[in-house]
């Protein structure tokens, strides 16, 4: 993987900067190309992470191939640089491996979470009252233990700020019945089908996050799908209930984070090398488990 670190990339037809990608408008689709900034706690941190958005690109497209009879998605194809692109500008060549072409989708404004073992807030939660997300859970809980079935949490999607946990009146009311449970089941088979695939393969997905987005009256996926930065990955092998797991995801760098004396206000510290090397290793590492290949820098 290239040690180049991407941060901005300065193409005509920008629609959105987010914290991780930049969109850019082509009429009826968009293309979305995968940066290596990397945010925590809505921060975006002065230096990024070499080979992120590749990994970020190649493996949403993976899952997206994998899953499009699970559930739709806005996936096109990842753009190479060629005619098939279909692109009104050239496609510089630093580009080509973390850029994907999608169809253009009206984004829905929740963030669908699926929980399917107890971890990170979730945790914090159950300790003082005994709930996840305002759910009544069995009191005697572990830290890193399995739900008995994967729970389906929502929260707002926040431009600005902390994404906030929704009540299901709340849910409903943002997104309608009809869409909210479509979309609350389609999170569920997505996490279903990824768990299973990746407990194959030694990876527990203890949990993850969806966006959904409505093209011809239908909820699809967007954005990404089961990387590293949605979702959080162990090695199954070292799982035990009781036990803090060590993450092979963004987490890693969370935990840096939080061990540090930043107070979580912008600005964000910058990473030192080892930590930005670690996680570059971590993600590339994630990548090859779950595809059994290379990310193609």
């Amino acid at each position: 993987m290239t040690n180049t670190v991407l941060l901005d990339t300065p193409l005509p037809n920008a629609s959105h900067h987010g914290k991780v990608r930049d969109l850019y408008d082509l009429g009826d689709r968009l293309l979305i190309v995968a940066t290596d900034r990397i945010s925590a706690f809505d921060v975006v941190l002065p230096n990024g992470v070499p080979g992120k958005g590749a990994v970020l690109s190649q493996l949403s497209a993976f899952w997206f191939e994998r899953t499009s009879s699970v559930v739709p998605n806005h996936y096109i194809r990842l753009a190479d640089g060629t005619a098939d692109d279909g692109l009104p500008f050239e496609l510089p060549a630093e580009l080509i491996g973390r850029s994907t072409i999608v169809k253009k989708a009206e984004r829905l404004p929740v963030e669908c979470i699926v929980r399917g073992y107890m971890a990170g807030s979730a945790w914090v939660e159950y300790q003082e009252s005994g709930t996840v997300c305002g759910v009544r859970l069995p009191p005697g809980m572990q830290e890193s233990e399995q739900f008995p079935e994967p729970l389906f949490t929502p929260t707002t999607k926040a431009d600005v700020g902390h994404d906030e946990n929704l009540t299901g009146d709340e849910y409903v009311d943002l997104v309608g019945m009809d869409t909210a449970n479509a979309i609350r089941l389609r999170s569920l088979a997505l996490y279903k089908y990824g768990a299973d695939f990746a407990r194959e393969r030694g990876i527990i997905i203890a949990d993850t996050k969806f966006e959904f987005g409505i093209l011809g009256g239908e909820p699809i996926v967007i954005d990404e799908i089961l990387t590293p930065d949605s979702s959080r990955f162990w090695d199954a092998n070292g799982h035990a209930a009781g036990q803090h797991q060590e993450a092979i995801d963004k987490q890693y760098v969370r935990d840096w984070l939080l061990a540090s004396d930043w107070n979580r206000e912008p600005p964000g510290p910058e990473l030192p090398p080892d930590v930005v090397a670690e996680t570059a290793r971590r993600y590339a590492e994630i990548y090859n488990r779950l595809t059994g290949d290379e990310v193609r820098a």
